[in-house]
């Protein structure tokens, strides 16, 4: 999601050289209509539906082309993609993906300046020499594809790892088994996700997909779970657990059964898989008698978080605690009905997560979203410790190597620090500071500053802000100003640094983060208070920060971006359907904009929790409020919109952005572009670091299109 946020929407005018890829023809309506519980909509671009019809990707193509072709030759976005890049590669390497084995061997994935691929690197204990592992540019190098590594996963001895390598970031990966030695194992398996390990280490269980195609509307219905034996071929693999196998347990066809050992407890335990943020939870011995399967949290248990140890089982539920509370059974008797409370509920801080290592319980809180704090319980004992972050921080990240060992690492971020990892020393209460690579440093940081305000939004809550801008910057009404944000799933959109983000600020442009009912910066009820029928609170927050913005001088209306992907392209897509005189420039990417249609595509069933569903009649009425598609209204002049898609996303589905454009482009009655570009190669993420820069390139670049008329003569190369 980070990348989707980076680098937005700032120049104000520009010129465009002489273009030669015409401008593709608005698309024609056709009489469509559907009607729910007595009301009746017309869909005109309900053809759009049909992927495989030729004539649809050819529009598709074209969209892609031209959109290209006008960004690329949008004055000032060379200087801008160089200082970008100048910002991310002056960093040493990019490390993600960090996994810690038992006997303290290191896999990670790392990128260094020059490569657009991260491969995959090992070296046994923090002090230990670097060795490559494996590099994804040399496999397959006879088909035409780019494969990346999507996963990383060692068994508990360390001595077999599993990596997905997917093709053109594509969520279909093929499952890789090596030895810690880096000698692969023969067999490759395909759509094998959720890789939980047995005790022996020769086995595991996993995830399977029904299919490869994203266009499968029964993709994620009725899966199943494996179990594959190492050294044997995938069509072997035995059915560890079916919903019709099991039908006692009363999953839900859209609930995907994911099955992790705890080497904890020595137990199996079944997640029942949904965007529902409460889980449901089935434990079973590891004797493989499948039949012993017993429920020990329920949905209404409201549990986000689970843990285990030796003490116990631990549960961070929010029930009778909008706020959270962190709750503990024995591992005999660990069903939720016998939990007492072992943190209890603050009324100012949000318990975001926890982790359990051999000497106790660490937690981390935020408040208002943007203050984040960790503390620490020790075993046997009732006194809470605060521990000395090593700077304020707006984000912290807590990791162990496991509850039996003490190794406990804090990374901490915030607007405009950047993200930092310390070994934490519960005797000694120090902190150690343990990069994994060369620290880089931004003195740009120091002339950056970052308030945090509130804003009253349309029903009076007041929603906390977070503005970062030039330290000094004239607050005259006219600087560039651009709003991010997501809101849905009750995810917070936490303070982190990103050196794109800085090249933004140099340009005096002004980065605007609501933290918008939906997500869960304010706890539970923050949450439900942007869900169903109440999303409209999350794009009026973000209207009302607009507003704040022009009354207090930090922009105007000309030059106010808007911006957010997935789930949050709802939020784009509402405001500037709503209130398009506020924007001068809006970028849903790869946006879920056809609510009403959601459940007619593969991802749409199992979202149905966070959204709703169009069988119920009042929730029918949340999602068409939501649904930006149908929000559009002929004769309007909407602002400069650049709309994207992937034909590999299996998360929002291609049509849903492509429908919105083709009535964008029809309904628009201003000079204000409407883009459309679709990626053909991944999916929503991209693939390689250059493709990230200049996808953000043009989404700073779109605003400048507002004041231009677009001539249709010209070349350039599709990014």
């Amino acid at each position: 999601m980070k990348n989707l946020f980076y680098g937005l929407l700032f120049l104000t005018s520009a010129t465009i050289v002489a273009q030669e890829v015409l401008k593709p023809e608005v698309l024609p309506q056709k009489k469509v209509t559907n009607t729910y519980h007595g009301i009746t909509l017309e869909d005109p671009y309900q053809y759009l539906e049909n992927l495989d019809d030729p004539t649809v990707i050819t529009w598709m193509k074209d969209n892609a082309n031209y959109a290209t072709s006008i960004l690329n030759n949008i004055s000032g976005k060379k200087e801008l993609f160089d200082n970008m890049k100048e910002l991310v590669e002056r960093r040493s390497a990019s490390i993600s993906s960090v996994n810690i084995t038992d006997d303290d061997t290191y896999y990670y994935l790392k990128r260094v300046p020059g490569e657009e691929i991260s491969k995959m690197y090992k070296r046994n204990g923090y002090d230990g020499d670097e060795e490559l592992f494996f590099d994804p540019t040399k496999y397959k190098t006879e088909d035409d594809k780019i494969f990346t590594i999507s996963s990383i996963t060692p068994n508990i001895k360390g001595d077999k790892i599993a990596v997905g390598v997917s093709p053109n970031g594509s969520e279909n990966p093929e499952l890789l088994i090596f030895k810690s030695n880096g000698e692969q194992y023969e067999e490759i398996l395909h759509l094998a996700k959720g890789i939980s390990w047995h005790l022996s280490g020769d086995s595991f269980f996993y995830f399977k997909m029904n299919s490869a195609d994203l266009k499968d509307v029964n993709r994620q219905i009725y899966t199943s779970n494996y179990v594959h034996k190492v050294g044997t071929d995938q069509s072997l693999d035995e059915k560890s657990f079916s919903k019709e196998n099991y039908a006692a347990l009363d999953l839900q066809d859209s609930e995907l059964p994911y099955i992790m050992y705890s080497k904890e407890a020595n137990k199996n335990i079944l997640y029942a898989g949904s965007v529902d943020k409460n889980a449901k939870v089935y434990i079973n011995d590891t004797s493989g008698n499948n039949n012993s399967w017993k429920s020990i949290l329920k949905r209404d248990n409201k549990v986000t978080d689970i843990g285990l140890n030796s003490y116990g089982v631990y549960y961070l539920t929010y029930d009778d605690a909008p706020n959270y509370k962190i709750v503990k059974t024995s591992i005999d008797k660990p069903e939720f009905s016998n939990s007492s409370t072992v943190i209890e509920e603050s009324e100012t801080e949000i318990i975001t997560g926890f982790s359990l290592t051999k000497d106790g319980l660490f937690y981390a809180t935020v408040k208002n979203g943007v203050e984040a704090k960790v503390y620490f319980l020790a075993n046997g004992k009732s006194n809470v410790e605060e521990l000395q972050l090593p700077f304020t921080a707006g984000s912290a990240y807590i990791s162990t190597k496991g509850s039996e060992f003490s190794d406990v690492w804090i990374s901490i971020s915030g607007w405009t620090s950047p993200n930092k990892r310390f070994l934490y020393d519960p005797m000694t209460k120090m902190f150690t500071f343990k990069p994994l690579s060369t620290p880089v440093e931004y003195p740009e940081l120091n002339n950056l500053i970052a308030e945090e305000i509130t804003v009253e939004s349309h029903d009076g809550v007041m929603v906390p802000v977070s503005i970062i801008h030039k330290k000094g910057l004239e607050m005259n009404g006219n600087n560039p100003a651009v709003l991010y944000s997501y809101g849905a799933y009750g995810i917070s959109t936490s303070p982190f640094f990103s050196p794109i983000v800085l090249a933004y600020t140099m340009y005096n442009g002004i980065l605007v983060v609501p933290h918008i009912r939906g997500g869960g910066e304010l706890g539970d009820a923050w949450h439900k208070a942007g869900q169903k029928l109440n999303k409209p609170n999350t794009w009026k927050d973000a209207i009302a920060t607009a507003e704040y913005l022009i009354k207090n001088e930090y922009s105007n209306s000309d030059k106010i971006s808007i911006f957010g992907g997935s789930a949050g392209g709802i939020l784009v897509g509402r405001s500037i359907t709503e209130r398009p005189d506020l924007f001068v420039a809006a970028a849903p990417m790869v946006g879920c904009m056809n609510t009403v249609r959601a459940e007619e595509t593969p991802n749409g069933p199992i979202n149905t929790p966070e959204f709703g569903t169009i069988e119920d009649p009042d929730e029918f009425k949340g999602l068409l409020a939501m649904d930006s598609y149908h929000s559009l209204k002929p004769g309007t002049d909407y602002p400069a919109t650049l709309v994207t898609a992937g034909m590999n996303d299996p998360r929002v589905i291609a049509w849903q952005p492509s429908k919105f454009a083709a009535k964008m482009q029809h309904d628009n009655k201003g000079d204000s572009p409407i883009l459309f570009y679709t990626n053909f190669a991944g999916k929503n993420l991209t693939v390689t670091k250059c493709e990230v820069i200049t996808e953000d390139t043009s989404d700073f670049s779109i605003q400048v299109i507002d004041d231009i008329i677009i001539e249709s003569s010209g070349t350039s190369e599709i990014y």
